[in-house]
């Protein structure tokens, strides 16, 4: 009937009264159950945040309110997919976020293909959903696999310098492993061995002695490096087995500050990270530590930052696009560059990834902070990282 109404009234050439314009439907779709589900939570947090900074506290684009949808994944790819259809059909949402895990993400995608509407992915990571299974209704401002390999092998790449990683079995875990070994090929470090494991693995005994064999008769320097996603880490009790007896260091990408706290075993520990409070020096940022710290008392997560972009992407193609037409917002979005707590993005036209910068740090630790401290060593900016394109356009 609103369509009706509408195309009635354009027809009479009357237009549409701004009051009477139609909300501006947007779904969240992501894990609000499950073992991810601290993830979920501050990507929604974080959206939401978002969606008032870059309106200015309106919650309005061009007049228009906008309508948030949330709908639970429950982590499990058809219930995901279930959910995006009926966001996309029965609610029929401009633009759907999402989700937190990257099999769930890989099962999305086609639901957005066949529905023709906008899929912005945050913040699965797997290199697979902007690779070759994207599609261009897909859009992600969440990092990918090739910006934490390539950030992590700047930080521990090096001649004579020997790893081999333990990951999950599962895509985000796979991809991870494969992009950066593609990325410590450039940096004469070499990779001897990887240890997969499922997600919910508890005992890490024998996973952690394979990896120590391969690694034990070595020369130089050598690490672990471990790709973990969620709950059952497996830092802690690897550390507990003692792997400074074959002179074996462990190492890992950033990380929510609760699985941080582990980093308080490790000082020294370098690594790469995504987001980490007190590193980017940015309006966009300082408004998101001071309003989060305000409201709950706690500094902005690794997520939180990821759903803020997120949903300043939102807004600033509605914006600049002047509709919500999905086309139109291809066009708009491609190439696009919009200002985030990380500072500047950009969604790269071929595969429409988010470039974005990195950061280098090493682990400082603090009696009175209650995890490990990334200290920033170098910041990797857009042009310090040549990320490759995975999708075959």
């Amino acid at each position: 009937m609103k369509r009706i109404i509408a195309a009635t009234a354009l027809a009479l050439g009357l237009g549409t009264a701004p009051g009477l314009a139609d909300d501006i439907k947007i779904a969240h779709v992501y894990g609000k159950t499950g073992a991810l589900e601290a993830y979920g939570k501050q990507s929604h947090t974080g959206f939401m945040m978002g969606l008032e900074y870059a309106t200015g506290g309106t919650m309005e684009i061009d007049g228009r309110k906008i309508s948030v949808i949330e709908k639970d994944t429950q982590l499990k790819p058809d219930i995901a997919r279930a959910a995006l259809a009926e966001a996309y059909g029965d609610d029929e949402v401009d633009i759907a976020v999402g989700p937190v895990s990257s099999g769930v993400a890989l099962a999305m995608l086609p639901v957005a293909e066949e529905y023709e509407k906008i899929l912005i992915v945050e913040p699965a990571v797997a290199d697979s959903i902007t690779g070759e299974n994207w599609n261009r209704y897909v859009f992600r401002t969440g990092r990918n696999s090739s910006q934490d390999a390539i950030a992590n092998a700047v930080a521990l790449g090096k001649e004579g310098v020997t790893i081999a990683t333990l990951a999950q079995d599962y895509a985000f875990g796979r991809d991870g492993v494969a992009a950066f070994r593609e990325a410590l090929e450039k940096t004469g470090a070499k990779l001897v061995f990887e240890e997969y494991a499922p997600t919910d693995t508890q005992d890490f005994t024998a996973s952690a002695q394979r990896v120590f064999d391969a690694l034990k008769d070595e020369e130089g320097r050598k690490f672990l490096f471990i790709i973990w996603a969620g709950g059952n880490n497996p830092i802690g009790k690897i550390k507990a087995m003692e792997p400074e007896r074959f002179g074996i260091e462990i190492a890992t990408g950033g990380n929510i500050l609760a699985a941080m706290k582990a980093f308080k075993a490790l000082p020294g520990m370098e690594g790469a990270t995504y987001y980490y409070h007190d590193i980017p020096q940015n309006p966009a940022n300082d408004w998101l530590v001071k309003e989060h710290q305000a409201r709950f008392q706690s500094p902005p997560d690794f997520f939180t930052a990821g759903g803020m972009s997120a949903a300043i992407a939102v807004v600033e193609a509605i914006k600049t696009a002047g509709s919500t037409d999905t086309e139109a917002l291809i066009e708009t979005m491609e190439g696009m560059a919009f200002e985030t707590p990380k500072g500047k993005m950009v969604f790269r036209a071929e595969d429409h990834q988010a470039l974005q910068s990195m950061y280098h740090f090493k682990i400082r630790v603090d009696p009175e902070v209650e995890w490990g401290i990334p200290e920033l060593v170098r910041e990797l900016s857009i042009e310090d990282m040549d990320i490759p394109v995975r999708n075959k356009r």
